[in-house]
């Protein structure tokens, strides 16, 4: 007889297996699940939690099960999403205070929608930085999710999906949505531990979830394994929920930069990060150093011009920040209407900052872009991938960082370095667990393709996790 498994020890696709050879029924994992949450010590993790829907996708699933069809290897499984996204008779607050009575949404995002065709459960909507605008995953109206992976100092997860890793890390759900505009899936897998990809632009569907910036924003999946973010990349995009085959590392060239990605890095991170790539080199793998020249473009791009996430956040929430636009008088703007004080302060301070941004700055970034990600692109062929460490520290302590603003702005930026080449460049990029520090603190390394590669890096990523993992 085969022993029955334990829920808490599964992956997704452990899971969906576990409920298919019968082990499980749906609705046993989902109440799993909601006791795990409703007995956390952390409540902030989830903003709010969708039970009656659960409930009602774990009993059409059970059904699936009993009559043998099954819509896929996820079917029944659990999913937070990050409270960005329209759930359909949810609220979708985007971490606000300004949206907490918001009229909850009227029909699913694409990619829920997505989701719920390939059986997966809606469990709830996590917590995040206030629209997403920051590395750091602080929230002052719905708390600081707390990294799972210390349980003695109270550690920042990352942001901006902090709920979601959280959520992931501290056994709360089997898989979660995170967005990325500037590494806001891959900082917080870095930080606690997980798995994070961060697709091309396009590849997933951004129909019903609040925009921080219209160029930028990339949903992706986040969880416990490398093939449970394929999965759910799958389910996302409703595709034939099947895992393309894994590539041989023989022919694979891994380039790593010499230039701005080891600044300021801790010695775990660099030792963690070069112990991986002595595996792979064993594996097969061609490791080729040099300076990337387009990333040096990139920074006196963005020094001298600004950012896309500054200037379109701003354009997205300029009504919180100085009032709408009278109707009767469209050149005049009502001051008393604006919202900026129920603002994080920090996050109104970022979104401010777009307010400068001029239309020559705003072009000169959209030329400057083209031609360096012609450039950077022009050095990748045939089969290349660009690794480096996803973030160049390890979690820091909560406190730090709250009370402070200029400790939080200086961190901030050196969390989100390495992981905002990726957006810039439009890079699909995998964040995989590379190890621990010598307090247990997760470090992470990244892969990246070119854009539009997302299938090729998906291809690869399965040889070099179980690389990385021997």
């Amino acid at each position: 007889m085969t022993t029955k498994p334990d829920i808490g020890t599964l992956d997704a696709a452990g899971l969906g297996r576990a409920m298919h050879d019968g082990h499980f029924d749906p609705l046993e994992v989902l109440d799993h699940f909601l006791d795990r949450i409703q007995r956390s010590e952390d409540q902030t993790v989830f903003i709010a939690l969708t039970e009656h829907r659960a409930r009602a996708d774990a009993a059409a699933s059970s059904k699936r099960y009993r009559e043998g069809k099954p819509l896929g290897p996820l079917d029944g499984v659990p999913i937070a999403w990050k409270d960005l996204v329209d759930v359909a008779g949810a609220t979708t607050t985007a971490g606000s205070d300004v949206y907490r009575n918001r009229e909850p949404a009227t029909r699913d995002a694409n990619i829920v929608a997505n989701a719920a065709h390939a059986g997966i459960v809606s469990l709830g909507k996590t917590n995040l930085t206030e629209f997403a605008f920051s590395g750091i995953g602080l929230n002052p109206h719905h708390g600081n999710p707390r990294n799972p992976r210390d349980a003695k100092t109270h550690r920042i997860t990352g942001g901006s999906s902090s709920g979601s890793a959280a959520a992931l890390a501290g056994g709360l759900a089997p898989l979660a949505l995170g967005t990325d505009t500037g590494g806001s899936i891959r900082i917080p897998a870095a930080l606690c531990g997980l798995v994070g990809f961060k697709p091309s632009e396009g590849h997933i569907d951004k129909q019903g979830i609040q925009p921080l910036s219209l160029t930028l924003d990339c949903p992706g999946p986040m969880a416990t394994s490398v093939r449970d973010c394929i999965l759910l990349e799958r389910a996302f995009r409703r595709e034939l929920v099947v895992a393309p085959r894994a590539a041989g590392l023989g022919d694979l060239t891994v380039v790593v930069p010499e230039n701005i990605v080891f600044d300021g890095a801790e010695d775990a991170v660099v030792a963690n990060f070069e112990a991986g790539l002595s595996r792979l080199s064993r594996a097969g793998v061609t490791i080729e150093r040099r300076r990337l020249t387009p990333f040096d473009g990139f920074q006196a791009l963005i020094a001298r011009h600004g950012t896309f996430a500054a200037a379109e956040a701003f354009y997205i929430h300029r009504d919180l920040l100085e009032g709408p636009v009278h109707p009767d008088k469209p050149d005049e703007r009502n001051a008393a209407e604006a919202q900026l004080d129920r603002l994080d302060r920090r996050v109104g301070f970022r979104i401010a900052q777009g307010k400068k941004i001029t239309a020559y700055d705003y072009i000169a970034l959209e030329q400057g872009r083209r031609t360096l990600v012609d450039e950077l692109y022009a050095g990748m062929k045939g089969p290349v991938l660009i690794a480096h460490p996803t973030i160049p520290v390890t979690a820091p302590e909560t406190a730090l960082l709250d009370g402070d603003d200029e400790t939080f702005f200086r961190i901030n930026s050196l969390i989100l370095r390495n992981t905002t080449l990726g957006n810039f460049f439009n890079l699909p990029s995998f964040a995989l667990p590379s190890g621990a520090d010598a307090r247990g603190l997760p470090t992470s390394i990244q892969f990246a393709a070119r854009g539009g590669e997302d299938e090729m890096l998906i291809c690869y990523i399965q040889s070099i996790d179980r690389v990385l993992r021997s």
